[in-house]
C-alpha cells in the first residue's frame, strides 16, 4: 500500500460531538420506525388468526396460521443474511431504501392474497424486508447519532417495536369490527389491515429521501470527499437549528484510515470469531437468552391466559396493552442509564432482575395464587426491566465489531436469536401450556428465568464498557492505517 492511499479524517469526532438537534429527531423517525413495523407484522397475524381461518376471508386451518408465522421468520432471518452482507458493501441508505421497498411490496401484496400458499409467500417476503431492515438500520442510526446519546437512543427506539404492537391490537379492533365497515367491506378487514401497513411504508419510503449515507461508511471505502461534503450539510443544518458555533474538534481526534474496500466473508468471520471471541460469546448469550424469553411468554401469553385462566381468544388483545406499555416504557426510561452508568451494570442488572421476577411469578403461579390481571402486571413489570435487557443485545452486536462488519454482525446474531427464540421457545411453551400443568409451566419458567440470569454474568463478565465512546474506540476500523 502506498502513502497515498492513506488519510487522515475528523469525520468520527464530527460527527458525535453534535449537540442533539431537529436533524437526529428527523433520523431517528425516517429510520427507527422499522421495530414498529415489526411490532406490528409479529403482533398482526395472531390478532388476525381467526378472522383468516373464516370462509369468508382466506379460510385458513389453525396449522396454516402457525406455518406462516413461521415462515415469516424464516423470511427475517434469510433478510437479515442477506442483506446485512449487501449493506457492508454497497452502503447503508441504498439497502435501507432496498428493504423499506421490499417490505413495502410484501405487506402490500399480502392484502391481496387469494389462498394460503399465496399468503405465506408474500409473509415470507415482507419477513426478508424487516429481517435486512435490521442490519441496515442498526447500523446507520449507529453511524450517524453521537456516542453520548448512543444507547438510549437505540434502546428507546427498539422499545418502539411494542407501538407497532398495540398499534397491531387497534387495527385489528377496528377493521375487523362489524359495527366500523359498511357492507361493501364486509369479509375485507383483514385485508385493510394489512394495506394500512403498506401505506406507512411509503409515507417512511418519502421520509427517508433526506437521511444521508453514512459519512463512516464512505470514509472506509475510499469516498474522503463525499464523506467531507455530507458532514458538512449536517453540520450546517444543526447549526442552524440549534444556534450553536460548532468547534473544530482537537488533532488527536483524526484517525488515520486507508481505504480496503469490500471485505471477503472469510476475513469478517475471522474477525468476529477469532479477534473478539469474548464479544462474540456475550452477544451470543444476550441475544439468544433474550429471544428465549420473549417469544416463551409473548407467543403463548394468550394461550396461559385461555388455558388456565379461561379467558375468550376476542379479549387478550386487551391483555396486551398493558403488556405492550410496559415494555415500551422500560425501554424508554432505563435506556439513558446504559449511556451515565454504563454497559455493563445495566445489562447485567436488567437480565438479573428479569429473572428473578419471572421465577417471583412461576411461584406465584404454581401455587394459584394469580388472577388473568394480577398475572398480567407481573408480566408488564418484568419485560419493564427485560425491554431495555433485549434491545441491549442488539445494541451490544452493532457496537462492538468493526465498522466494515457492523451490518454483517447484527444480520448473525439476529439471525440466531430469531433461529433459536423464535422456533424453540413458542414450541417448547405451546406444548407445555397444552398439557395444563401447572408445575410443567413453573419449570419452564425457571429454565427461561436461569438463562436470562447466565446472560446476567457473562453481560458483566464480557460486557465492554461502550458507553459515550465512539464506535472506533470501541473497536477499531479494519481499515485503520494506525
Amino acid at each position: 500500500m502506498s502513502g497515498d492511499d492513506v488519510y487522515e479524517t475528523k469525520i468520527p469526532a464530527r460527527m458525535d460531538r453534535l449537540p442533539w438537534s431537529r436533524w437526529h429527531w428527523k433520523v431517528i423517525l425516517a429510520l427507527g420506525v422499522t421495530w414498529l413495523l415489526d411490532g406490528m407484522e409479529v403482533t398482526l397475524v395472531g390478532a388476525l388468526a381467526a378472522a383468516l381461518t373464516e370462509p369468508s376471508t382466506l379460510g385458513l386451518t389453525s396449522g396454516q396460521v402457525g406455518l406462516a408465522a413461521s415462515v415469516y421468520l424464516v423470511g427475517a432471518v434469510a433478510g437479515a443474511l442477506v442483506f446485512g452482507r449487501l449493506t457492508d458493501k454497497y452502503g447503508r441508505k441504498k439497502l435501507f431504501f432496498a428493504t423499506l421497498t421490499l417490505y413495502f411490496l410484501g405487506v402490500g401484496l399480502t392484502a391481496l392474497s387469494w389462498s394460503f400458499w399465496s399468503f405465506a409467500f408474500f409473509r415470507l417476503i415482507t419477513g426478508m424486508g424487516i429481517g435486512g431492515e435490521y442490519s441496515a438500520i442498526y447500523s446507520a442510526i449507529d453511524e450517524l447519532i453521537p456516542a453520548r446519546a448512543r444507547g438510549h437512543a437505540d434502546l428507546a427506539i427498539s422499545g418502539s417495536y411494542w407501538i407497532g404492537a398495540a398499534l397491531a391490537s387497534a387495527m385489528t379492533v377496528f377493521f375487523l369490527n362489524k359495527q366500523f365497515l359498511t357492507s361493501a367491506f364486509q369479509g375485507m378487514g383483514w385485508r385493510l389491515v394489512f394495506a394500512t401497513g403498506a401505506v406507512l411504508a411509503l409515507f417512511v419510503l418519502f421520509l427517508r429521501r433526506f437521511v444521508p449515507e453514512s459519512p463512516r461508511w464512505l470514509m472506509v471505502h475510499g469516498r474522503e470527499e463525499e464523506a467531507e461534503e455530507i458532514v458538512s450539510n449536517i453540520e450546517a443544518e444543526v447549526e442552524e437549528q440549534t444556534g450553536v458555533d460548532l468547534e473544530e474538534p482537537a488533532d488527536e481526534k483524526a484517525i488515520s484510515i486507508a481505504p480496503i474496500g469490500s471485505i471477503p466473508l472469510r476475513t469478517i468471520a475471522r474477525t468476529m470469531f477469532r479477534e473478539y471471541p469474548r464479544r462474540a460469546v456475550l452477544c451470543f448469550t444476550l441475544i439468544v437468552t433474550q429471544a428465549f424469553l420473549y417469544n416463551a411468554i409473548f407467543f403463548t401469553y394468550g394461550l396461559i391466559l385461555k388455558q388456565y385462566y379461561g379467558i375468550p381468544s376476542g379479549e387478550t388483545g386487551l391483555y396486551l396493552i398493558p403488556f405492550a406499555a410496559g415494555n415500551f416504557v422500560g425501554a424508554v426510561l432505563l435506556g439513558r442509564w446504559f449511556d451515565t452508568v454504563g454497559r455493563r451494570p445495566m445489562i447485567a442488572a436488567t437480565y438479573g432482575i428479569s429473572g428473578i421476577l419471572l421465577t417471583v411469578t412461576g411461584f406465584l403461579f404454581i401455587n394459584h395464587l394469580l388472577s388473568a390481571v394480577a398475572m398480567t402486571v407481573l408480566w408488564s413489570v418484568i419485560f419493564f426491566f427485560a425491554s431495555p435487557a433485549a434491545s441491549s443485545a442488539y445494541l451490544t452486536a452493532s457496537e462492538v465489531f468493526p465498522l466494515e462488519t457492523r451490518a454483517q454482525a447484527i444480520a448473525v446474531f439476529y439471525a440466531i436469536g430469531t433461529g433459536v427464540g423464535g422456533v424453540v421457545a413458542p414450541a417448547i411453551f405451546g406444548r407445555i401450556i397444552g398439557t395444563g400443568s401447572r408445575t410443567m409451566l413453573f419449570a419452564g419458567y425457571v429454565f427461561a428465568a436461569a438463562l436470562m440470569l447466565v446472560a446476567a454474568v457473562v453481560g458483566w463478565k464480557f460486557g465492554v464498557d461502550a458507553e459515550q465512546e465512539a464506535l472506533e474506540d470501541i473497536s477499531s476500523p479494519l481499515s485503520s492505517a494506525e
